[in-house]
């Protein structure tokens, strides 16, 4: 069990992070059988920093490893993270991803309440207006 209580799920011989990761490689599944996206790929990786050497010290690149990159029908390539919060080291990982690249990168989580999947922006914005009318 993660510090973040998610639990490690096994689907088609892969492995995932949490429940909600799976969940969303099932969607994906039946997006693609459903010729709703041409195709996607398991954790693909993005250099956000080549490695390099300072003053006699060597320092490792930095890469980003997404949950999934989704080819839409258009062609179009969106870049898909599943998550239930934000941490401080992915939103700096976000910052030099969208300084690198053209890709769309969106956050999505599952919320029974708000209707199932939408991205975490949205989420945490539905939140916060149903607790400013809940006051």
């Amino acid at each position: 069990m993660s510090k973040y209580k998610a639990k490690k799920t096994q689907i088609d011989g892969y492995y995932f992070d949490s429940k909600i990761e799976a969940r969303y490689y099932e969607q994906l599944k039946w997006l693609k059988a459903n010729k709703q996206i041409k195709s996607f790929k398991l954790q693909p990786r993005y250099l956000l920093q080549d490695a390099f050497s300072k003053n006699g010290k060597k320092y490792r690149k930095i890469e980003y490893i997404a949950d999934f990159e989704v080819k839409h029908l258009d062609g179009t390539i969106e870049v898909i993270d599943v998550k239930g919060m934000e941490t401080e080291a992915f939103k700096i990982k976000r910052k030099l991803f969208e300084r690198n690249y053209l890709y769309k990168l969106s956050l999505v989580t599952y919320s029974k309440k708000w209707g199932g999947w939408l991205e975490l922006d949205e989420l945490k914005r539905l939140r916060r207006k149903a607790k400013k009318v809940s006051k």
